[in-house]
C-alpha cells in the first residue's frame, strides 16, 4: 500500500496551485492554508506535503510562520520543501517540528553537502528530484540543468536519507496523469524509497502507481486533482488499500 499525500503549496501565505510551476499561473484555494491542512488531516491523510513556492524561487524560506502554524495544529507528520539551501534552514525546520525536509536545488548543486546533512540528520532528509523531459530542474523549476534525473540519483551512495520525491514538472498541475515509465525507471535506479508527484488525476492513476510498491514506491503526492474535486480523497485511500484477494 502506498501513501496518498495531499499537497499544500504556499505562495504569499496562501494555499495555491500552479500550472507546471509557473508562478504567474496560480489558483488560490485557501486564503488560510491551515484550513486545508486541517481538512486533509481530518480525512485521514498519513502526512502532508508542504512547498514554500516563494522560498523555492528566492532561495530561502519565506513561509515559515505559516508552516509552523500548520505543524502546531496537526497530529500528522509534515514534510517541507522549497528554498532549503543551508544547514541553518534545515535546523530551523526541524526545530519547529517538520518531519522531513526536502532538498532539491541543493541535492543537484552540492551532493557532498547533502550527504553530510543526511549523516548529521539521519532519516530527516528527502531528496527532491524535479525533472523536465528527464533532466533535473532547480531553483523553483526556473532552471533546467544538463543532469539527467536517473544519473543524479545513482550518484548518491547509500546514505541515511528518508527517500526521494520525484516530480515530473511537465505533468504537475496539468491533470494529464503521471509519467509512469519515468517513475518506474526512477524506482529501478533508486536505492531509496520513492514518492511520486505530478499529474495524478483519477483513481486509475493511483492504482497504476500503487503497482510500483514492490519496486520501492511508497507514496503519491496529489494536489490539483483533490482541490478541483476531480478526485475524492477517501476514495483515493480506498483505491490503494490492499484487498483480501491481492494480499
Amino acid at each position: 500500500m502506498i501513501e496518498i499525500i495531499p499537497a499544500i503549496d504556499l505562495k504569499e501565505g496562501r494555499c495555491v496551485r500552479l500550472v507546471q510551476g509557473q508562478m504567474d499561473k496560480e489558483t488560490v484555494y485557501y486564503e488560510d492554508p491551515l484550513e486545508a491542512a486541517r481538512m486533509w488531516a481530518s480525512r485521514g491523510a498519513p502526512r502532508i506535503h508542504v512547498v514554500d513556492l516563494d522560498g523555492a524561487v528566492t532561495g530561502s524560506p519565506k513561509n515559515l510562520p505559516t508552516i509552523e502554524r500548520i505543524i502546531q495544529a496537526l497530529d500528522v507528520p509534515v514534510q517541507v520543501g522549497g528554498g532549503i539551501r543551508t544547514q541553518e534552514d534545515v535546523i530551523r525546520y526541524l526545530e519547529i517540528g517538520v518531519e522531513h525536509v526536502i532538498l532539491g536545488t541543493l541535492a543537484c548543486q552540492d551532493p557532498d553537502y547533502v550527504k553530510r546533512l543526511a549523516e548529521t540528520y539521519p532519516k530527516k532528509i528527502l531528496l527532491g528530484i524535479d525533472a523536465k523531459e528527464g533532466y533535473v530542474a532547480i531553483k523553483g523549476w526556473q532552471d533546467v540543468t544538463q543532469a539527467r534525473a536517473v544519473d543524479l540519483i545513482q550518484a548518491y551512495p547509500d546514505i541515511p536519507v528518508a527517500g526521494i520525491v520525484y516530480t515530473d514538472i511537465q505533468r504537475d498541475g496539468m491533470l494529464v496523469g503521471p509519467n509512469l515509465p519515468a517513475t518506474e525507471e526512477v524506482c529501478h535506479v533508486s536505492p531509496f524509497p520513492v514518492i511520486a508527484s505530478g499529474g495524478v488525476t483519477n483513481l486509475e492513476d493511483l492504482v497504476a502507481l500503487s503497482r510500483m510498491a514492490p519496486l520501492g514506491l511508497t507514496g503519491a503526492i496529489v494536489g490539483k486533482a483533490l482541490y478541483s474535486g476531480r478526485l475524492n480523497y477517501r476514495e483515493a485511500l480506498d483505491a490503494v488499500r490492499p484487498t483480501e484477494e491481492n494480499r
